[in-house]
């Protein structure tokens, strides 16, 4: 299994989307600063994921919510915890 996932950065508000095949261990290397993107956002929380069957679907996924409509599902998505 592959995740995609979409990570909220507690210092800006600002999300972070990537994928990867271990999720805990990718959350733990994005908090402890392994991730160069991400280094100077910490601490980061996982607000969305989803499983995908395989590399290539999570990764299809990734570039989808990178997209204006990928962000806009996520909005709706997120709706309430966005908004408390």
């Amino acid at each position: 299994m592959y995740y995609t996932y979409v990570l909220r950065s507690e210092v800006d508000g600002r999300f972070y989307t990537g994928y990867s095949e271990n999720l805990k261990q990718r959350l733990d290397q994005h908090n402890k600063g392994y991730v160069e993107s991400t280094k100077f956002r910490r601490p980061l929380t996982i607000v969305y994921y989803e499983a995908c069957l395989n590399r290539e679907d999570a990764i299809k996924r990734e570039k989808y919510f990178k997209t204006y409509h990928g962000k806009m599902f996520l909005k709706r998505r997120l709706k309430s915890y966005l908004t408390g």
